[in-house]
């Protein structure tokens, strides 16, 4: 069996392949049923084990139960792979203990090989492992390979002892290609939650069953896509809730709450560093000062009880509606934090509008450097959760026409492809 693996910022995907070619995804328990995502997230909480003070973590869906159940909260911590580009963040401390990010990663990468061996028995321990066009903060080749090595190295810590890596869309790309019966000229989208991926390749039977990569025409990529729609959801509609532009007194005079706050709030891999004693400190002294201090306790709150998670969910349920439906009722209430508040797709769109322009950017990029008119390609195939936003297929209609738009598999192409590439490689 060949095993492909779709690390994702938000979810990840596992799927193995046969010798035959047939596809299995790896599911995960969660609550009474199972899921096909695991949550890319890490829950540590300190506990006493035997008279001694440890550290235990959790991972995906197990991480998620094991968070809402606590009584008092540990550290969650989410989208780790947003960091892989960060040369400033080596370690980070949790209950007094430093850990590398990479020794982080690992725990989640080994949970996951884990689940996979109780569902498919033993493996081999070699994976074809998704990887962006472009990481997140990446501004060079030479920070894309500083982010490669760093997730090379919590896969070995993880027990792969085997790794290659795929572009995530030429993975979504060979489940594409799977189904076909006639060559393609295919131009592939894929959104994630920290990336927004494209790739331009030639596809279809007289390609499939040999060892070589498909035809590459081009790769474009940039480190934005569905956590860059949440933060916008999160600073015009949730930040201002919470106190962002209100003041505070300082003798006779009225100065600005402290804005950089706000900006952490917007991502969810720094949310969890705002419980830090400093910050909180800081934000009590501004509650005490704060014309509006209803906002700020609200705040506090929240970062106190690291309701990052729950305030997550809020944000993808809104955005998941406004998919659907012209307007959506955004709600949070947990203890002293309460936000409410109606969206419409239009105010949606006006937010996101500098990132719809960015990937729009990026399409005629790949059309540019490749030489190839829009008129000649033979289908587009979107996946990743922000290829259902509206405005994100849009791009794609007005240039290729509805007609050779295709989705399906939003959540899981990439890893059916990877696996499809590792059964090749095998």
């Amino acid at each position: 069996m060949a095993l492909g693996l779709d690390f994702g910022t938000t979810n990840s995907s596992v799927a193995i392949a046969t010798e035959s070619g047939d596809i299995a995804l790896a599911q995960f328990p969660f609550g009474a049923g199972s899921t096909e995502s695991f949550r890319s997230l890490l829950y540590l909480q300190r506990l006493r084990e035997n008279g001694r003070s440890v550290i235990k973590s959790w991972s995906g869906p197990a991480g998620i139960e094991q968070y809402l159940s606590a009584d008092e909260k540990g550290r969650l911590v989410q989208s780790l792979k947003s960091f892989l580009t960060s040369r400033s963040l080596q370690t980070t401390e949790v209950f007094g203990q430093r850990f590398k990010l990479e020794e982080l990663i690992a725990r989640i990468l080994r949970d996951i090989h884990n689940a996979v061996e109780a569902q498919f028995g033993r493996m081999r321990r070699r994976v074809v492992v998704g990887r962006p066009v472009r990481f997140v903060g990446a501004e060079s080749e030479q920070d894309n390979a500083f982010a490669l090595s760093r997730l090379e190295e919590a896969l070995h810590s993880a027990g792969f002892t085997s790794v290659a890596f795929e572009y995530e869309p030429v993975g979504a790309a060979y489940h594409y290609e799977s189904r076909l019966n006639r060559d393609e000229l295919l131009l592939i989208g894929d959104f994630g939650g920290g990336t927004s991926d494209f790739s331009l390749l030639r596809v279809g039977p007289s390609f499939r069953g040999g060892r070589a990569q498909r035809e590459v025409i081009g790769n474009e990529g940039l480190g934005l896509a569905g956590d860059s729609f949440d933060a916008k959801i999160i600073r015009h509609l949730v930040s201002p809730a919470l106190g962002a532009g209100s003041s505070l007194r300082s003798g006779d005079k009225l100065l600005p709450v402290p804005n950089w706050v706000y900006f952490k709030l917007e991502r969810w891999h720094h949310l969890s560093f705002l419980k830090a004693p400093d910050t909180l400190n800081m934000l009590q002294n501004v509650s005490a000062q704060a014309v509006e201090p209803e906002k700020l306790r609200a705040l506090l709150y929240l970062i106190k009880h690291d309701l990052g998670y729950q305030l997550h969910r809020a944000v993808q349920r809104t955005k998941t509606a406004l998919s659907h439906s012209p307007d959506a009722l955004f709600r949070f209430f947990d203890g002293d934090t309460e936000i409410q508040g109606v969206l419409t797709r239009e105010q949606f769109e006006d937010w996101i509008a500098d990132e719809l322009d960015q990937i729009a950017d990026r399409v005629d990029a790949l059309l540019g450097k490749a030489g190839v008119q829009a008129r000649e390609v033979d289908m587009v195939f979107l996946t990743g959760g922000s290829s259902f936003v509206p405005a994100v297929r849009r791009i794609f209609e007005t240039r290729f026409g509805p007609a050779k738009i295709r989705t399906g598999d939003e959540f899981t192409s990439v890893a059916r492809g990877l696996a499809l590439r590792a059964l090749e490689l095998s």
